[in-house]
């Protein structure tokens, strides 16, 4: 007999994924170029030559055992090695070896976590918007994700309403920032009021409360930003990090978790990461990959045209009317929609060949996602087509 659950969720695919078909198929008809698809967040700037670089070096230099064979359960020593060294050099916190583990990417990072600190039945806490994949990551697990609903005004976290979800169940809190969808950086004073808050309420319930950072746009902030290590501010922080974003390889599945040094158990917490592997499936990343990426860990994609087509969206859309928080990174921007239901909007939207997500399953209804990783060449044209859909539709 076929398991249920998974039969259930056939009927509720990713909204995002059914856009990108439905973006996909209307370019067949039209030609791709001619649909303004902002639904899925795929990176569209090239991976750095230095890595390329690397990949022909290696392959035409080390055996193939070395480059295609199983890593370590852990990950590649050297590669943790490396990884440990970038953070504490760029974060000023002592990572080790002993405190990396080597991902299937972000979602892969994120598995292990999870299955790291909960049972079935213990919950955890995030915070909308957020992405809507967190359901299924968290509720697999046999946990409960609990959302707490959006500050609407900035997208920093609702506090009151945090604090009141928190209980003796409540065994992680997961942030991402900057985030997806709404492209805001979480501030140091947020960070500290949420470590603060974190900190009191583990003592009261007698149990460590721990923190996720999903991490996979941290490289990808504008206006010369500082993104605070969220590490830096809360000693029972587990980050996860994807190369997906920063260097612009998502199909290569390739991240990490690290435990923060100072967490208590952080060694053996790394060494159950390779035991949680063997149920999940997420063992051994491509060691070829694990050893490209290690050798540039100090650089990014050329990511400058995701601002570049922030600005450009931004402006457009508030002199159009919409109301929106400007991105501090990601290449995401979340406006209102000019109607209270964002699914028809976007449904409407569609007539004019703009591809565009409803925030109902990020957590905020009435708002849509713009994903603009795309290029700026293709923004400059959809900008018509988005004018002709606000005055056509909405008088404006």
């Amino acid at each position: 007999m076929l398991v249920q659950k998974y039969k259930d969720m056939l009927s509720g695919k990713s909204v995002i994924r059914q856009l990108s078909e439905f973006a996909t198929a209307r370019g067949a008809e039209i030609g791709y170029e001619n649909v303004f698809d902002y639904s899925l967040g795929n990176p569209s700037v090239p991976v750095p030559r230095e890595f390329t670089d690397q990949m022909i070096h290696m392959l035409n230099s080390m055996s193939t055992n070395e480059l295609h064979g199983y890593s370590p359960s852990l990950g590649i020593t050297s590669v943790r090695e490396k990884i440990a060294a970038s953070l504490e050099k760029r974060f000023g916190l002592p990572y080790r070896k002993e405190h990396i583990f080597m991902a299937s990417g972000a979602a892969g990072a994120l598995a292990h976590a999870f299955r790291l600190v909960t049972e079935p039945g213990d919950e955890i806490i995030t915070f909308a918007p957020f992405f809507p994949e967190y359901h299924p990551y968290v509720d697999l697990t046999g946990a409960v994700l609990k959302v707490v609903p959006p500050d609407t005004e900035a997208f920093q976290i609702n506090f009151e309403a945090f604090e009141g979800m928190i209980h003796e169940k409540t065994m992680a809190v997961m942030i991402n920032t900057p985030n997806n969808p709404s492209g805001v950086l979480y501030s140091a004073v947020t960070l500290q009021r949420l470590a603060d808050v974190l900190r009191r309420k583990s003592e009261e319930l007698g149990h460590t409360i721990y923190l996720i950072s999903d991490e996979p746009y941290r490289e990808i902030v504008f206006g010369g930003a500082e993104v605070p290590c969220v590490s830096a501010f809360y000693e029972n922080t587990i980050m996860c990090y994807s190369f997906s974003k920063s260097l612009s390889l998502p199909g290569e599945r390739i991240g990490y978790v690290a435990i923060h040094p100072a967490c208590r158990d952080a060694e053996t917490m790394v060494n159950m990461c390779g035991q949680i592997s063997r149920g999940i499936g997420h063992n051994c990343p491509p060691s070829i990959i694990q050893l490209a990426v290690a050798e540039v860990l100090d650089l990014t994609s050329d990511l400058s045209v995701y601002e570049t087509n922030m600005n450009i969206l931004y402006e457009e859309l508030m002199d159009l009317g919409f109301t929106c928080v400007k991105p501090d990174g990601t290449f995401y921007i979340f406006p209102k929609a000019l109607e209270a239901d964002a699914k028809a909007f976007c449904e409407k939207a569609l007539k004019y060949d703009l591809i565009l997500v409803p925030g109902d399953t990020f957590g905020a209804p009435g708002f849509f996602r713009m994903a603009y990783c795309i290029d700026t060449e293709k923004v400059e044209r959809s900008l018509p087509a988005l004018r002709r859909f606000v005055k056509e539709t909405y008088g404006r």
